[in-house]
């Protein structure tokens, strides 16, 4: 008997899952890829990598301390640590939605003690009701003393099923539509955690800028002061004037305060490095470095694989399908919605008697409810879950071609940035030797000491440029991995069944 039971309830719980499901079926809509890049015709990346380390695209840099820094964003980045929470909620939204496929089972409980007048004499009764409901309990309790009272009680003990088989589908779209937008949450989170990753890193080389700009000006300030006492020793020999003295401790002091102001720039990016790794700017002090001279470049591939390496187009690809879930939950509405209900369970006085077959009370339905009208509501809904659809697929689309737009703008970036540094390179070059020229033909006493102001300035000039040249082309470096998807695959991507595991284990 309890085998052709479990018989019974297996069938019964694989009835919804046997049922239909109305609406669309979710298929990937095409966007606007090209067949290859426009600014990368022509240009020979030198020394490519041959692909971006999964997670840790930073170590294409070669750079410990900056490797170090990037692994903390994905443990302690409050932001990150945000989108995480938001996906765990969406994982548990996913459950909230299954649970609805399975029946509501309850159980109540009551108790009833009641006195009625009675021509002999009783002394005291009292009536109490206790009720239990699906785990809730409440209990009243009223003492009453009367003469001639007769008390009767009165017991029940019973239980409820209550199950809607989803036979059109509604409760399935639903939990498609969820599991979707917990895949859109994971997406945001890789996304967040690229996008602190990626900041993270280009605040580390506009600091690392600023430590080489200091560098440069020190170095300039120690030339100027050796250039100030060429002329005092020229001044002091009767060949040069007061004003060659002047006009070198003028241009010395420019450099000096020019020297000052480079501190502002670089605390506020050591400040920007600690918040982004989770610590107060107080807890992290970083030395100064150099700029690297070198900028790694990988190979971008072709467009067609961008759809699979960015996660905000993962996001705004598994949108799609959460929207069109819900154009079958509008579809579902109108068809009937049918559910099944029993109750079973024993009514009796006094207790004692209370299990015994005449007390036992049970019953069994079915029910079919369809709104018949509603003024439109039912179509306007559905109307609105289309225009959803329809505003998820052009967002999409504009998702894509923004993600094309920036890799093709960090590669003209990278390669006119590596022209103007070979020229700037060269520029550098010609700038200190004609310095060199001009100290020594003012030490001669052939040229006038503005000459040699103006070569130092040229050549101050040109390697600041230089500098900020090697700057923007990191910074462009690290957007164009950004831009590439930072290693990351949308193999990274869960996938429904592992979000409805992570459901269901939310669940039991």
């Amino acid at each position: 008997m309890r085998k052709g039971k479990c018989r019974w309830g297996a069938a019964l719980l694989a009835l919804p899952l046997a049922a239909c499901m109305v609406g669309p079926d979710y298929r990937r809509p095409g966007a606007p890829v090209p067949s290859g890049y426009k600014e990368l015709a022509g240009w020979k990346i030198a020394e490519p990598r041959e692909a971006i380390d999964r997670g840790a695209w930073w170590s294409i840099y070669n750079d410990p301390l900056l490797d170090q820094l990037e692994r903390q964003v994905a443990i302690t980045n409050q932001n990150v640590k945000a989108s995480e929470a938001a996906f765990r909620q969406a994982v548990a939204l996913v459950g909230e939605a299954q649970a609805n496929l399975f029946p509501v089972i309850a159980i109540d409980a009551n108790a009833t003690r009641n006195g009625f007048g009675s021509s002999r004499g009783v002394t005291g009764t009292s009536v109490s009701t206790t009720s239990v409901s699906a785990g809730t309990t409440s209990t009243s309790r009223t003492t009453t003393i009367s003469r001639g009272e007769i008390d009767r009680s009165q017991y029940s003990l019973q239980g409820t099923v209550n199950w809607d088989l989803d036979v059109w589908g509604r409760i399935r779209r639903q939990i498609e539509g969820q599991a979707a937008a917990a895949q859109v949450s994971a997406a945001d989170l890789a996304n967040a955690t690229l996008s602190a990753q990626a900041t993270l890193a280009t605040s580390y080389f506009n600091m690392r800028a600023g430590d080489s700009l200091q560098r440069l000006l020190e170095d300039t300030v120690a030339a100027y002061q050796r250039s100030l006492q060429i002329t005092e020793n020229q001044y002091n020999a009767g060949v040069a004037s007061r004003a060659d003295v002047l006009a070198a401790q003028a241009q010395l002091d420019a450099a000096q305060a020019q020297l000052q102001g480079v501190g502002v720039q670089r605390a506020l990016n050591e400040h920007a490095i600690a918040v982004l790794t989770g610590h107060p700017p107080a807890d992290l002090s970083i030395a100064p470095a150099l700029l690297p001279e070198h900028v790694p470049v990988v190979p971008v591939g072709l467009p067609a694989t961008l759809l699979e390496r960015r996660p905000d187009i993962a996001a705004a690809e598994r949108s799609m399908q959460q929207q069109n879930a819900q154009i079958g939950v509008a579809v579902a509405a109108y068809f009937p919605d049918i559910s099944l209900s029993a109750l079973g369970g024993f009514v009796g006085d006094p207790v004692r008697h209370l299990f015994n077959v005449t007390s036992r009370v049970w019953s069994l339905g079915a029910a079919a409810s369809e709104t018949l009208f509603n003024g439109g509501g039912r179509a306007a809904t559905l109307a609105a879950a289309r225009a959803s659809y329809d505003e998820s697929v052009a967002s999409y689309r504009q998702t894509v071609l923004s993600a094309l737009q920036q890799v093709e703008d960090e590669l003209s970036t990278l390669r006119i940035l590596e022209g103007q540094a070979e020229a700037e390179r060269a520029a550098v070059a010609s700038a200190q030797r004609a310095l060199d020229v001009a100290l020594n033909q003012y030490r001669a006493g052939t040229v006038p000491y503005t000459t040699v102001i103006t070569q130092q300035t040229l050549l101050l000039s040109d390697q600041q440029t230089a500098l900020a040249v090697q700057q923007n082309r990191l910074v462009a470096s690290v957007t164009l991995i950004q831009a590439l998807g930072g290693g990351w695959g949308v193999d990274q991507l869960p996938s429904s069944g592992i979000i409805r595991d992570k459901a269901t284990a939310v669940r039991f």
